[in-house]
């Protein structure tokens, strides 16, 4: 018998998949013998953090025996001045996921309430539905990997409390436009809430009709929108997301959040990096060039990509990613296979500096030569 068989975990967790994170550097470095690893599988900011950032971050460091600001109050003003909301409308988390999580603990109470999402979509909003035993709904994506708005509106029912709706969606980097989605938003019952998660955001702000969840929040509208320090500013490894939200719900989140939650140096970085704009357009502008330059090569060899808005190209190369996932690995070039979301055909490529580029052309180009060949 299995030691502590008898514990009686909940059999809702036990039902959980651990989540899987891109293969880190050293692993694949020692694993395979590799003296260069290029990793294109987290979406991380290949250009790094503003230096205003780091050096926020070595002025905080000596304080760092002391606890954070639980109120996170020079952070929270910060982010008031920069998108012009009230501080009763801001919620911040040990990064977005923490917030995902703490909206299933504020909204779901076990079977008799559902969360929707598109399929697929970010792996974290399942893990709510499963850490609350609600149920979980999965609408699949259109025929052009974007969200279906309609048919989510349709299978809308009286259990539905929470719908996650990612713009640009992950994994396959499409959006949905103004007009359609306050269509769907204005086809919903008043016990819905919408979590609009606009973590790649900032990579389609250039879009004319790209909508906002600022916009809807301060319109009142039952819509709580997700903001990331970890993609465009480039603070991944300090965990720390923010969102904007109806005062409603802003309170009943610092009752469930934890004291402190927010790392003080996570706090000295995003002030710092919010006062960077020049660092964000010039990523954004950067992975504009990058996303397009992933497109060409796809379909230099015959696969097709989606028309992504955020820091990733996805491509359906038409047969199975997987040998190719493997194949790239052992060249010391991380990707992602699609196959653990449901889409074995496809491959999604992270952005990353010129030179990263370049490897992973070499490399996939001679990878496409042998899959032909």
């Amino acid at each position: 018998m299995e030691a502590n068989a008898g514990l009686g975990i909940r059999a809702n967790v036990l039902a959980m998949s651990p989540y899987v994170p891109g293969k880190p550097i050293e692993d694949v470095r020692r694993e395979l013998g590799l003296e260069r690893v290029v990793k294109l599988a987290s979406n991380e900011n290949p250009f790094g953090p503003s230096p205003l950032a780091v050096a926020a971050v070595r002025e905080a460091a000596a304080n760092m025996h002391l606890y954070p600001d639980g109120s996170s109050r020079e952070l929270r003003e910060a982010i008031c001045a920069k998108f012009g909301v009230g501080e009763e409308n801001v919620i911040l988390g040990n990064g977005s996921d923490e917030i995902i999580h703490l909206l299933g603990v504020m909204f779901l109470d076990g079977d008799d309430d559902e969360l929707m999402m598109g399929d697929p979509g970010f792996s974290r909003y399942d893990a709510s539905a499963f850490l609350a035993a609600s149920r979980l709904k999965k609408v699949p994506l259109d025929a052009e990997y974007r969200h279906d708005l309609s048919r989510m509106a349709a299978e809308v029912t009286e259990a539905t409390r929470l719908i996650f709706v990612a713009n640009p969606n992950n994994p396959t980097g499409t959006i949905v436009r103004r007009t359609e989605f306050e269509r769907f938003l204005d086809a919903l019952p008043p016990h819905v809430l919408v979590v609009l998660d606009e973590a790649y955001g900032e990579f389609a702000a250039h879009i004319e009709d790209y909508p906002t969840s600022l916009d809807y929040v301060r319109e009142g509208r039952n819509v709580v929108g997700l903001r990331t320090f970890s993609k465009a500013y480039g603070l991944a490894g300090l965990r720390i997301g923010f969102g904007f939200a109806p005062p409603a719900v802003t309170d009943a989140f610092h009752r469930a959040r934890e004291p402190f939650n927010v790392n003080s140096l996570a706090q000295a970085a995003a002030v710092a990096a919010l006062q960077d704009d020049a660092h964000v357009a010039k990523t954004a502008a950067a992975n504009r060039e990058g996303v397009a330059r992933l497109n060409a090569i796809f379909r230099s060899v015959g696969a097709v990509p989606v028309e992504s808005f955020a820091n990733f190209a996805y491509a359906d190369l038409g047969y199975d990613a997987g040998p190719v996932f493997q194949a790239l690995m052992q060249r010391g070039i991380i990707v992602r296979a699609g196959a653990h979301v449901g889409h074995p055909h496809c491959l999604r490529v992270s952005v990353g500096t010129p030179e990263e580029i370049d490897a992973f052309e070499a490399a996939f180009r001679e990878v496409a030569a042998e899959k032909r060949g």
